[in-house]
C-alpha cells in the first residue's frame, strides 16, 4: 500500500471489486457467491455493482 499511495485500501475493498468483474465476465450470482465465500445471496449482492455500459450491451444483444 505504501508502493501504491493508496492510504485507504482493505480486503473488502479488492472483495467487491473482484464480485462485479466476475458478474460482468458472465458468472451467475450463485457462481460469484461460491468464489467469494458469501453463504447468502443476499450479502452477495450487496456486493456486486456490474458496470452499466455491460448491462446495456448484454440488453442490446437480445
Amino acid at each position: 500500500m505504501k508502493r501504491s499511495g493508496l492510504n485507504n485500501l482493505h480486503f473488502h475493498d479488492l472483495r467487491h471489486e473482484a464480485i462485479s468483474r466476475f458478474i460482468e465476465r458472465g458468472l451467475t450470482i450463485p457462481e460469484a457467491a461460491s468464489i467469494s465465500g458469501h453463504k447468502a445471496q443476499l450479502m452477495h449482492l450487496r456486493y456486486a455493482h456490474p458496470d452499466l455500459s455491460f448491462i446495456k450491451k448484454k440488453v442490446m444483444s437480445f
